[in-house]
């Protein structure tokens, strides 16, 4: 019975081969490997090694050396066949129906990498001839150095129709081969296949152990799709392939980090850098295969990912899908980059230091999940405790909960629970620990003192009204003489942002007395909010303003409106508000960004882009981009 390389290389990622030496010997890890007393012969001190991201075992003392199914075979004295059917089982996959059509699409299979290596071979000699002066032109300008080129094996593909076609079936190629490792096209019409490549800088993509399976190209000029990759043929799917992991392996087993970026010329800048320990994947989002693939060779996977929506959205997909496969030797964190910077273009600006400090203060996995549910659930990342409702505080116990549950590890899993209560009870512990109404039956009939001292002269703020603090005004004193609102607006009213701040605590206070006593009109909140002393706000609030800066209220705030006019201009007024603070706290973060960029302003400008995407949805914006 004969096996593909492909389904030998899947039970090989599959199957740890610690776990099945494990097994059968004692091991203790050094470092990046694992040790232990051969299994081979006898011995007193330890000459037995694994290595885990290479895929091997190799003792110093007797010589032995194999991989994993080479392992089964000699401890379990099973022929190959049955050791891969063993294997197979372990990693749930089904054996390959090997009829005599199987074995010789096998053959073909193994056939292919020498098509492959044959097409990049002739790739490259088009960039070094007279053909490839635009294509070297491109990568000089991009700064990609002449040994980047070589290392990477970088290449050009003539903007002709049948070129490359030509060159290799002349050195007796088959066509077919050639449609079947998807280096020709084939029209479905019958006629005549073609290059798929053409008038694009070739990256050759390799396998992880840096055979040349498929093809990446970028097009110079204005066709569509900028980036092409070869179709998913018997030796490449997308999936379980990552560009620059046979390069970055040593490097990542060395740092023990390896970082995700997304295209091809970032791991060839920042390998051109000095930073090796960087892969991509090719046109897809991290699948599971690919996250077993790059634990297999570091213990901290970092995704670099943009500082807009999309990068957020695939963010989340990513720590989604790693759940399940998360352990106390499998890290994962996040990187994001600067506005407008990918890595490439950050290199060659402020040089690899920027990055490797990104990468240092790198968030893990949690921490930008409770980000996202707290912004989600409360509208900002750092809400105020007395802000968020029971219910609100409930849901987010019970969704971080369920985030939890999905985690595979069941001791990670226990800890990570804990980390969520103490969380909780941190964010939370302020409003517990307050002496206010909110903990105390309410009291119509109590008489609270005012704060010592007199109040401000302007307990409102500026002395001239601009638009923000009118819109501010509105907010309150619709409110004010509308008390029902509260039971329409609380969540919108419990993430408001006041500029002022005794209107804002002004505001606070009007949530605690509608939650204490529910039901109250405007005479008697007015009464209790005075008796709480703040008398000076609500006459700022309603006092008339000099004719120079006399802009009346919106009708929606009049005593005489309906609570329904009431609550529709509220919320109009309140997304206004929103996103008029918005805006100025991106403007101030991208000044503090360019002024003093770092980690510290990234984060702000991070959480600037969640909020964002929480509210972009609810006011019908723009899909949610930042």
């Amino acid at each position: 019975m004969t096996f593909s390389p492909q389904f030998l290389d899947e039970i090989r990622a599959r199957v740890a081969l610690a776990d099945v030496v494990g097994r059968r010997v004692r091991l203790q890890r050094k470092g990046r490997e694992h040790v232990g007393l051969c299994p081979f012969h006898n011995e007193r001190t330890p000459s037995f090694a694994v290595v885990e991201d290479k895929g091997f075992f190799h003792c110093f003392g007797c010589g032995a050396h194999g991989d994993v199914i080479g392992f089964v075979m000699r401890t379990e004295n099973l022929s190959f066949p049955e050791a891969v059917a063993k294997l197979a089982q372990d990693a749930g996959l089904e054996l390959p129906r090997q009829g005599p059509e199987e074995a010789a699409r096998a053959r073909r299979a193994a056939s292919l990498y020498e098509v492959a290596e044959a097409a990049c071979q002739w790739f490259q000699a088009q960039l070094k001839g007279p053909a490839g002066g635009v294509a070297r032109e491109y990568l000089a300008r991009r700064g990609v150095s002449a040994d980047s080129v070589e290392r990477f094996r970088l290449g050009w593909a003539p903007d002709q129709r049948t070129r490359l076609k030509e060159a290799l079936t002349s050195k007796t190629v088959p066509e077919a081969a050639l449609i079947e490792s998807g280096l020709l096209v084939k029209p479905e019409d019958g006629g005549a296949s073609y290059d798929r490549f053409r008038g694009r800088v070739i990256f050759p993509i390799a396998d992880k152990a840096g055979r040349i399976i498929a093809f990446g190209g970028r097009i110079l000029g204005d066709g569509k799709p900028k980036y092409l990759n070869s179709p998913e043929t018997p030796l490449f799917q997308k999936g379980g392939v990552l560009y620059g992991l046979a390069a970055a392996r040593v490097a990542a087993r060395e740092s023990g980090r390896i970082l995700v970026v997304e295209g091809y010329m970032d791991v060839v800048a920042l390998h051109q850098a000095g930073m090796a320990n960087v892969v991509a994947p090719l046109g897809t989002a991290l699948t599971e295969r690919h996250l077993e693939l790059l634990w297999r060779v570091a213990p901290e996977v970092v995704i670099g990912t943009d500082a807009d929506s999309g990068g957020f959205h695939g963010a989340v997909r990513a720590y989604e899908r790693a759940l399940p496969l998360l352990s106390p030797d499998r890290n994962l964190g996040f990187a994001l980059w600067p506005p407008g910077e990918d890595p490439d273009s950050l290199v060659r600006k402020q040089g690899i230091e920027a990055l490797r400090r990104l990468l240092d203060a790198s968030r893990p996995w949690f921490d930008l999940a409770w980000d996202i549910h707290l912004v989600g659930l409360c509208g900002r990342p750092d809400p105020r405790p007395e802000a968020v409702p029971p219910h609100l505080r409930a849901k987010l116990e019970a969704d971080l909960e369920a985030l939890v549950q999905r985690v595979g590890h069941e001791g990670l899993r226990r800890h990570l629970r804990g980390h969520v209560r103490e969380r909780l009870t941190a964010l939370f512990q302020p409003a517990r620990a307050r002496g206010s109404l909110a903990r105390r039956p309410f009291a119509p009939d109590r008489a609270v003192p005012p704060p010592p001292g007199p109040p401000p002269p302007n307990p409102l703020g500026a002395r001239r009204e601009g638009v923000a603090e009118r819109r501010e005004r509105e907010l309150v004193a619709a409110v004010v003489n509308h008390p029902g609102l509260v039971e329409r607006i609380d969540e919108e009213l419990a993430g408001l942002r006041l500029r002022t701040p005794r209107l804002d605590d002004m505001c606070r206070k009007i949530l605690e007395v509608a939650a204490a006593a529910p039901g109250l009109d405007s005479p008697a909140l007015q009464r209790h909010l005075r008796e709480c002393g703040f008398s000076d706000v609500l006459d700022a609030l309603f006092a008339p303003r000099p004719w120079s800066e006399r802009v009346s209220l919106g009708s929606y705030v009049r005593p005489d409106a309906s609570l329904a006019e009431a609550e529709r201009g509220w919320r109009a007024t309140f997304e206004l508000h929103q996103g008029a603070l918005l805006a100025e706290e991106e403007a101030a973060a991208r000044q503090s960004m360019a002024e003093n960029p770092t980690p510290e302003s990234w984060e702000v400008h991070k959480a600037l882009i969640a909020l964002n995407l929480a509210r972009k949805p609810a006011v019908g914006g723009e899909g949610g981009q930042a």
